[in-house]
Parts: C-alpha cells; structure tokens; sequence
C-alpha cells in the first residue's frame, strides 16, 4: 500500500465565515470523514490543522510575513492516508468536508527518501 498526502485548502478562514454552532456542525463532519478512514486503517498520519501565523523564507535570507503572502488561497492543513492507487485515494478524498465550503483538496503522492 502506498501513501499520500493530502493538503487541504481554502479561501478564507472558515472561522471568519460561521457562527459556533456552524462551525461545530463542520468539525464534526470532519471527525466522522477521519473517522471512516481510520476504521478503514487507511489514515497514515492523522495530520493536523495549519495555524495563520508563519514566515516564508526565500533565496539570501529573506524573510516574508505570512506563510501565504502570494496566494490566494491558505494551506489549512493535511493527513496522510494509505491506499493502493492515486485513484483510491482520490475517491477517499471526495468525501472531504473542505468540498462543502468551497474548498479543495489537493493530492500528491509521497516518495521516500533514500539515505
């Protein structure tokens, strides 16, 4: 079986767009989706969600606030999830709860380092 990432992103922080109570109806769509994959044994890694505070750091040093300050879109967090295809995965990935607030999920392949 192989792994892959997942890497969750969005427009805005959700926490800006919702009131508590829509907010906990969204968590706990997410806690019920990792929830089926780790039954399923296929969560590697269950992840984590990305704060906003960071600092890019680019060629001689520079350092930019903000891990986003030339995108539009913010990475909001990730997990790790074991399946035997980039297809599997995909299909596993259709049942984020990000899709349902106009976010996306992007999927990429993990390739081990040697050494």
């Amino acid at each position: 079986m192989k792994e892959f990432l997942m890497i969750f992103r969005n427009n805005a922080l959700p926490e800006a767009k919702y009131s508590p109570d829509e907010m906990q109806a969204i968590m706990k769509q997410w806690e019920n989706w990792m929830g089926g994959i780790a039954a399923q044994n296929k969560l590697a890694n269950s992840g984590s969600r990305l704060g906003t505070e960071g600092l890019t750091i680019k060629p001689g040093n520079v350092i930019i606030n903000g891990p986003y300050a030339e995108i539009k879109e913010i990475v909001g967090g990730y997990i790790i999830v074991r399946a035997e295809s980039l297809e599997e995965a995909a299909e596993i990935g259709k049942g984020c709860p990000i899709l349902n607030v106009g976010g996306n999920v992007e999927l990429r392949t993990q390739i081990p380092m040697n050494g």
